[in-house]
């Protein structure tokens, strides 16, 4: 069974890989391009640029780069180390991620640089995936790098959602995220294409939407700080530049309904349900009837656990089941330990899995792992659960309460032989749950 939640995972990263998204999309034929929904002759376009940030936007601009060929004629795209490919016009950046870096700024200036390049008859294509906000940022006057990672620590320690984080992101910029972009852009026709990683889809989000109208202020990204309790342990310059916005002293992001939007175009071409129905059709051809339960889970890893165990606990369905889930947890950090998201929503399921069905020789298999294949700061996608994992970790003395306790899921599957290591993925469409009940 372990074998067969692994092979319903692989398809579901699978199914959002850009070399089967993006050719759906893009397409040219003779004198005439395809971009999303827009139609345009070789006469209609004097300069077509590519841009792009995120764990997949490497992988999209090779796929843009075999489509379009020689009609492109420059581009900038960052991705996370270790997420390049060898691209012929595409200029292709590593930096930081989650937390951004020296490189994550040197991406801001160079796509920065070539959008103030283009003119009216000119079309720019942003390839936009998730880990964008780390990956392409700049740093607002009077705010130095340093400061600004301690902000991208902060939030990502404190357990506040991705939707959350970025709408603070959004207002730690000058220009580039919450549709600055498109200033920059200006006169030129942008068309993006946007792979998701936040629940519900909304574009203004994804990536802090830097080609999208913001529907956030300065005032939602205080109150988002003040919710976690991190005014206090912010920098002086970060509150000044908020409390800046906050007084009006400083533009807001772009809000729907300004002309710079007039040229823009947003196509959603990946997310977290086209993964989980690929993953069901799997599923079934295993013989598993699946059941896709949500894919919109958020909330404390160790909490949605519990709570997806005692689901699995009542379930009365046909057998054997597969049941999918999709989403985005969070983990509130409050000890050194080492791990992820998946990792402890996985250990925390072994937990409630060994008092549901203790001695069970037809325990449940649980698999939770992130599709872009790395889950925290760490090399592992996420961990799966089994009967397997469970005996070693006993053989060993492991106690699954104390690494809990410490956040460090990591070396609890480390040792107990559950974890889940793809590499990169070159796709981000947040986390996969598998559960297989016999």
């Amino acid at each position: 069974m372990r074998n067969h939640a692994l092979q319903i995972f692989s398809a579901a990263v699978r199914a959002v890989q850009p070399q089967y998204l993006l050719p759906r999309h893009i397409r040219r034929e003779k004198d005439q391009l395809w971009l999303g929904g827009q139609v345009f002759t070789q006469a209609d376009i004097n300069k077509l640029f590519v841009i792009g940030a995120g764990k997949a936007s490497a992988a999209m601009a090779r796929e843009t780069e075999i489509v379009l060929g020689n009609r492109i004629d420059a581009g900038v795209i960052v991705t996370k180390y270790e997420h390049a490919y060898k691209l012929k016009t595409i200029q292709c950046i590593e930096a930081g991620h989650p937390v951004p870096d020296e490189n994550s700024l040197l991406a801001g200036r160079e796509i920065t640089r070539l959008l103030k390049q283009a003119g009216e008859k000119d079309v720019v294509l942003a390839l936009i995936s998730g880990g964008a906000s780390a990956l392409m940022v700049d740093c607002p006057p009077g705010i130095l790098l340093p400061e600004l990672q301690t902000v991208f620590n902060r939030l990502l320690q404190c357990g506040a959602t991705i939707e959350e984080m970025n709408t603070v992101r959004k207002h730690l910029s000058a220009g580039i995220k919450g549709g600055q972009l498109m200033r920059t852009a200006s006169p030129a026709t942008v068309i993006s294409f946007i792979l998701s990683d936040v629940i519900g889809d909304p574009l203004d989000s994804i990536a802090s939407g830097p080609t999208v109208a913001d529907g956030s202020t300065f005032t939602n990204a205080w109150d988002i700080l003040r919710k976690y309790q991190l005014i206090e342990k912010l920098p002086v310059s970060i509150i000044r530049w908020l409390q800046l916005g906050l007084n009006h002293q400083v533009p807001e992001t772009p809000k729907p309904g300004d002309p710079i939007f007039e040229k823009g175009h947003n196509y959603l071409i990946g997310s977290n349900r086209i993964a989980l129905e690929a993953a069901a059709e799997v599923a079934k051809s295993l013989h598993y009837t699946p059941t896709i339960l949500t894919d919109a889970l958020q909330g404390e890893a160790r909490d949605k656990a519990r709570e997806l165990v005692a689901q699995v606990r009542q379930y009365a369905g046909p057998r054997p089941a597969c049941l999918l889930l999709g989403g985005e947890t969070t983990v509130t950090i409050n000890n050194p330990g080492k791990g992820g998201r998946n990792q402890e929503f996985a250990l925390a399921a072994l937990m409630a899995l060994q008092e549901a069905f203790p001695g069970a020789e037809n325990m449940p298999v649980l698999l939770s792992a992130g599709t872009d294949g790395t889950d925290g700061p760490t090399n592992a996608a996420g961990a799966v659960v089994d009967k397997g994992v469970i005996q070693l970790a006993a053989q060993r003395a492991l106690s699954p309460e104390k690494f809990l306790e410490q956040n460090d899921s990591w070396n609890f599957f480390h040792q107990a032989g559950g974890h889940i290591i793809t590499g990169p993925t070159h796709t981000n469409v947040m986390d996969i749950i598998v559960v297989l009940i016999p």
